[in-house]
């Protein structure tokens, strides 16, 4: 299995920390989101690394390098100025990611949970892990119906940013811009994204609020 960071995003929301540093290098207790999930990733045993690059990326090229100071293989897969939101972006890596299914994980969340999440199976075309609904979302993303995912107007879960794909998932998709949620409502209402609650520590790192709590309090 090969893995992908997402870590292209500008952080508009993390503003002015994510004015100079890019969100994927933002710390929590010393150590930047982007090399927890490097650690956590070569802890699963996976040896190649992608990660997508925009806004300062060269900082993260600087501080990751090669991957070989975490036991891993990084590639790069540079946006530039004209960045392809989720969606995009994973399409444009896909000739990197393999013909097997691939994990991927958002740089900003903070989270233990363990790797990889399950792959899809049969028709599924994603797997995705879901977490309670965080206290500044007012509804949640999707539900869960006997392990697919399904979508409601009252949802209480909220996509965590860690799935495993299937590059048919992509299947169509035209190069260029654009967001991968509608793609996942999609899959949902046809019954093809399977799906895990996890419970443990996890918390979107998206606001400089958010950041200052996890510092203080996180162990």
């Amino acid at each position: 299995m090969i893995a992908m960071i997402l870590a292209a995003g500008r952080g508009e929301r993390l503003r002015p920390v994510t004015d100079s540093v890019p969100k994927a290098l933002v710390e929590v207790r010393g150590q930047s989101l982007i090399e927890r999930h490097l650690i956590a990733i070569h802890s699963a045993g996976i040896e190649t690394v992608v990660i997508n690059l925009g806004w300062l990326g060269d900082a993260i090229v600087d501080r990751v390098g090669s991957g070989a100071n975490y036991g891993l293989n990084v590639i790069y897969s540079p946006e530039g100025d004209d960045l392809l939101e989720t969606g995009g972006g994973i399409q444009r890596a896909l000739p990197l990611l393999g013909d097997d299914p691939f994990l991927v994980i958002n740089a900003d969340i903070y989270t233990d949970m363990s790797l990889p999440p399950p792959k899809p199976v049969a028709k599924e075309l994603a797997h995705l892990v879901l977490v309670a609904n965080p206290p500044h979302r007012e509804r949640g993303d999707f539900d869960l119906d006997d392990g697919l995912v399904c979508a409601s107007d009252a949802a209480t879960l909220t996509f965590s940013g860690v799935a495993t794909y299937r590059s048919e998932f992509f299947a169509g998709c035209v190069p260029g811009r654009f967001p991968l949620a509608p793609m996942l409502y999609d899959a949902a209402d046809a019954g093809r994204l399977s799906g895990s609650l996890y419970e443990g520590l996890w918390n979107d790192v998206g606001t400089p609020a958010r950041l200052e709590e996890l510092n203080l309090h996180c162990d």
